[in-house]
């Protein structure tokens, strides 16, 4: 994900795709319900959601983005060195994300288990793919392979577990707490919040959580919503690939680039039993989200750090 994060795109597709069409089934995150035939209204509805969604984010982007900056002929772009490859995890993630919407979204409107399964997660693919090639026309930036290998992999996660278990026992997640290395550089790093949210890698954490539950029989009183995860991140980093030494004439401190690797807990937030089809519905728009938990790190200085509570 470079800095134009693909992130801002996809909570604009999921808060709308959310709470204006499936919402109003209780079925939307029943990944297991019976198939009944195709319900043709529901179908058209998603369709229409998509469509129009696909067209205003991408037209939203390339306003926001592109349009700015030369464009050029197709070309490719290396930026695998880039932020300790953390924008491609988060590209990972997103694929991921968007393949599983796609999917609940096409089972709820009746299409046979395993076409919605490889119709959303080749959704979270082909979405990506278009910015790839976007991209790939655009001066400022190319096609970047790694890119597009990390948005294969996100899908790929999300099909082969639903082909195989039915179900997600691992989940990708982003997890975000402010640092002091956007002033040094607010134009690629955030000048408030939300853009440090997106943009200011040295705050992101990407995670792979694993649902225990889903592991033991299914007499086990385990809390099935407990899980355990993984996660990456990385600090000092000032630039993409290498830190610069200053800004507009104005000196930046020297920092240190390294990883950081952490352990904690998690809530699968789909699987909190509710009936309110309300709760649903935000508790799949926000399963992205890993939730503030203790936490374990340990970095390449050396160095473990334990947190009461991690961001």
């Amino acid at each position: 994900m470079k800095t134009k994060s693909v992130i801002t795109f996809l909570l604009l597709l999921l808060g709308f795709y959310n709470f204006s069409y499936p919402q109003r089934q209780d079925t939307l995150v029943n990944i297991k319900a019976a198939d009944t035939g195709i319900h043709k209204g529901r179908l058209i509805g998603v369709f229409a959601i998509q469509g129009s969604l696909y067209f205003a984010s991408l037209g939203g982007l390339y306003v926001a983005w592109y349009k700015n900056y030369p464009q050029s002929s197709f070309h490719f772009f290396n930026d695998n060195s880039e932020w300790m490859q953390l924008d491609k995890s988060g590209h990972a993630i997103t694929a991921n994300y968007v393949s599983r919407i796609g999917y609940e979204s096409y089972k709820w409107s009746g299409i046979e288990r395993k076409k919605a399964i490889w119709f959303g997660g080749l959704l979270g693919f082909a979405y990506l793919l278009n910015i790839e090639i976007l991209d790939g026309f655009s001066s400022q930036w190319g096609f970047s392979v790694g890119d597009f290998t990390a948005n294969t992999l996100g899908s790929a996660i999300f099909i082969s577990q639903q082909l195989i278990w039915d179900e997600q026992k691992f989940v990708l997640k982003y997890s975000f707490h402010p640092t002091n290395y956007a002033q040094y550089r607010p134009d690629a790093l955030g000048n408030n919040l939300i853009q440090q949210s997106l943009k200011d890698y040295n705050g992101h954490t990407h995670w792979i959580s694993g649902n225990i539950s889903s592991f033991l029989p299914r007499s086990s009183r385990f809390p099935k919503w407990l899980n355990i995860a993984i996660g990456h991140g990385a600090e000092g980093m000032i630039g993409a690939a290498i830190n610069p030494d200053s800004l507009n004439g104005i000196r930046i401190p020297h920092f240190v680039r390294y990883r950081k690797f952490f352990l904690s807990v998690d809530v699968d937030l789909t699987r909190i039993p509710t009936k309110s089809k309300v709760l649903k519905g935000i508790f799949m728009l926000l399963s992205f989200i890993k939730i503030p938990a203790p936490t374990l790190e340990y970095n390449t200085l050396g160095q473990f750090k334990f947190y009461p509570i991690y961001f």
